[in-house]
């Protein structure tokens, strides 16, 4: 793809061509562009779990993100931001926004981009910013029931679902030997 360098010296670089180029999964920045600003190639983009319109496989948090989305939110941005926000202050912010502009889906919507570049998730049906414009409560129970079959307890919280699993992890583990007990 790029000229050959000669035996014993560096690869030549790839063409100046303003678009970055791929290389085995490297790109190259474009002229005058540093280093630093060179991207690695993603991990695959994996499907949903779940469509956007199967809100009834999960009735209970269908019924509670129709008449108060803000939980939903709120139980989601906790997790996302792995407890760095609670679900009270995100749901309350959500709430705040809706009542003063009543455009929470732009502020939800982050949280849909933010959800899928953690785990590698598709953006279908089409971009984060329409499905939460025009099915905002199909998309909060969409990313819910999403973070449910990756193991998380919904109603726990961040700081109480790392308990969970760390209890997990040491009841699978043998125990462990005092170094100086050998045989």
């Amino acid at each position: 793809m790029y000229p050959k360098a000669e035996e014993g010296t560096a690869r030549a670089q790839p063409p100046a061509t303003g678009i970055p180029m791929s290389d085995g999964g490297a790109y190259y920045p474009a002229v005058g562009a540093t280093a630093a600003f060179a991207v690695q190639a993603q991990a695959p983009i994996a499907p949903w779990s779940t469509g956007l319109c199967d809100c009834f496989d999960d009735c209970g948090n269908c019924c509670v993100t129709c008449l108060c989305p803000c939980i939903t939110f709120g139980q989601i941005a906790e997790i996302i931001d792995r407890g760095s926000s609670s679900c009270g202050s995100s749901g309350a912010l959500y709430t705040l926004i809706l009542l003063l502009t009543g455009c929470q889906c732009v502020y939800s919507c982050f949280y849909r981009s933010k959800m899928r570049a953690q785990y590698g998730l598709q953006e279908s049906p089409c971009a984060d910013c329409c499905v939460h414009c025009f099915c905002e409560h199909c998309a909060l129970c969409q990313e819910y029931r999403e973070l449910k079959k990756r193991g998380f307890d919904m109603n726990l919280g961040w700081h109480a679902n790392m308990e969970r699993q760390k209890g997990r992890t040491a009841a699978t583990m043998p125990p462990q030997m005092h170094p100086a007990m050998t045989r």
